[in-house]
């Protein structure tokens, strides 16, 4: 089989990822943990159509799922193993001629792997969730080293020609538990290779809410990226631009990832009834632009409906407010393609996170965070307030400057000035919702508008 996609592999520089060709590859993703086990195909059609539409480029989704995924049943009423043992998948025998009965678990994650992989999109695939694998006192773990590397096989062996980025973890401490996982991976690469070649594959960990996988596994050859889960508190608490220029800082570098953010319609630190609301389509950008600039090459948007695709008859977990297939519309996850065109319309492997530029950089929500290319600069400001911007960072002897807007991807020309000493900048608008970005370039490197003509 002819794979469908590029294979994705870490950039010379070690703090991005590309495609096969060296194409520079923006890791967007949607978090659709429940996809393989909550949806039939219609629906799993529809929400990728929506998905690749919107742009992203990755979507997040479990196979063996975290709510009730070894016991309570798929769409069609099959489950994924026999007696929950993952070194015997649930397939069938193929007698029957192909009819309904036919259509096991792994057909259908089949399916909707293709029909990802045929809109453009790579699905980043959790073998399974944390919680069958241990880390808190209530989980169920049915893995051990020793399944760890069938199961990896299986699914290294029947994947191996798809566009699949693999992400091991799933929001558990790996602490005790770090051989298990290694054993997954190296099960997946021998079956993908036929051997422990970790580099035909790329792979990553989820880690628990406010960890990151560079903690147990930077130093592990078959972990190619890190990936934070910045997770859902308030800005002021989690300061998640420090925790990925702390991973960018590590040594060896590797690309970092924001997995799991705060989600769009989530409640904020868990207490919204109490304390901090739901976050909005404003929180999810800031997250988005904060994250990116601080270093990460990837990011990660979720709907706190659509993880759990929440409909009627479906037990809520922590409060949704729509059902998943209302919840798909809700405009953060449309805004998200915005950031990705910024990005792509300037040269993107060679740009590196620089807070200097910004005289004082403040923080919690009030946030602005600064990122530069040789010729050009973004910088972002969370809430609209005004900043001063120390010049002669970059290349040129004169900068044109633009706004770029993220709620909408418009860009409009503000001047231009000698690029020397320090300047300041006040957007338009200010207050929660009133983000935007400086974006600075050489005016001799002529670039079109930020978010057009992609570099």
């Amino acid at each position: 089989m002819t794979p469908t996609h590029p294979r994705l592999r870490v950039s010379p520089d070690r703090r991005s990822l590309v495609r096969e060709d060296g194409t520079p590859f923006v890791y967007l993703a949607d978090t659709a943990w429940e996809l393989f086990h909550r949806l039939d195909r219609d629906e799993a059609v529809a929400y990728l159509d929506l998905r690749a539409r919107q742009r992203f480029t990755v979507i997040q989704a479990v196979a063996l799922a975290e709510l009730d995924g070894l016991s309570e049943p798929n769409r069609y009423g099959r489950l994924p193993l026999i007696d929950r043992d993952p070194a015997r998948p649930a397939l069938s025998p193929r007698s029957r001629g192909g009819g309904a009965d036919d259509y096991d678990y792994w057909d259908h994650v089949d399916f909707v792997i293709a029909e990802a992989n045929r809109r453009g999109l790579y699905v980043g695939l959790l073998p399974t969730w944390g919680r069958w694998v241990g880390g808190r006192p209530t989980d169920e773990p049915v893995f051990t080293v020793e399944n760890a590397v069938v199961y990896g096989e299986f699914l290294g062996r029947r994947y191996r020609d798809r566009g699949i980025v693999w992400i091991l973890g799933g929001d558990r401490p790996a602490d005790g538990l770090e051989e298990v996982w290694r054993a997954m991976a190296r099960g997946i690469a021998r079956g993908v290779t036929g051997e422990e070649a970790y580099e035909a594959v790329i792979a990553t960990f989820h880690p628990r809410g406010g960890g990151t996988s560079s903690t147990h596994f930077h130093g592990d050859p078959w972990l190619h990226f890190n990936m934070q889960q910045t997770g859902h508190g308030p800005a002021e608490a989690v300061r998640g631009w420090d925790r990925i220029a702390a991973d960018y800082a590590l040594a060896p570098p590797k690309p970092v990832v924001d997995g799991e953010p705060l989600y769009e319609d989530h409640p904020i630190g868990f207490r919204a009834a109490s304390e901090h609301g739901f976050s909005t389509e404003h929180h999810v950008r800031q997250r988005a632009y904060w994250h990116l600039f601080a270093g990460a090459c990837g990011f990660a948007y979720g709907n706190h409906a659509v993880w759990q695709m929440y409909a009627p008859g479906r037990r809520p977990v922590n409060g949704p407010l729509l059902y998943w297939y209302e919840a798909i519309h809700r405009p953060g996850a449309a805004q998200m393609q915005h950031v990705r065109a910024l990005i792509e319309s300037r040269p993107m492997t060679a740009r590196v996170p620089d807070p200097g530029l910004v005289v004082d950089p403040l923080d919690g929500p009030h946030r602005i965070q600064a990122c530069r290319g040789a010729d050009y600069a973004f910088v972002y400001t969370g809430t609209g307030r005004a900043f001063t911007v120390n010049l002669g960072t970059i290349r040129g002897d004169r900068l044109r400057a633009w706004w770029y807007n993220p709620r909408n991807g418009a860009a409009t020309e503000i001047g231009e000035f000698a690029n020397r000493g320090q300047r300041s900048f006040t957007p338009q608008y200010q207050g929660l919702g009133s983000d935007w970005v400086l974006v600075l370039d050489d005016v001799a490197s002529d670039y079109p508008p930020p978010g057009s003509g992609a570099r």
